[in-house]
């Protein structure tokens, strides 16, 4: 099988306050871009959305521009910037650092299927 599909024509885009997610999917094969905008914090602009207290998605990412700090649920906590590639398991906030917009792809199937979207989907 060989599939292919552009981000220019995403197949959904997702907006919720201060950002918005763009996904492809393919067989076997979900892509997400997710633009958080400054101030944009999951607890306050997904978390109402998601209706849990801290997300609940795992995350493999790779962070394009800006920077966001994640804190999970255990307090461990990190910063991650262009270039990181990182993984976070759920039960986690996070939010932007700085007055830059955070473009993050997110490779893990669920998060584009699911992430911000409330409960009846």
């Amino acid at each position: 099988m060989l599939e292919m599909k552009t981000l220019d024509r995403p197949d959904e885009r997702r907006d919720f306050p201060h950002g918005h997610l763009e996904a492809v999917h393919l067989a076997g094969c979900d892509f997400a871009v997710a633009t958080f905008e400054p101030g944009w914090r999951w607890s306050q602009d997904v978390g109402p959305i998601a209706g849990t207290e801290s997300c609940q998605m795992n995350h493999n990412g790779y962070v394009v521009q800006g920077h966001l700090h994640i804190r999970m649920d255990d307090g461990t906590e990190a910063d991650v910037g262009p270039g990181e590639v990182f993984v976070c398991s759920p039960g986690h906030d996070a939010w932007v650092v700085g007055d830059e917009a955070c473009v993050a792809y997110d490779f893990e199937g669920q998060t584009a299927k699911e992430y911000a979207k409330g409960k009846e989907g």
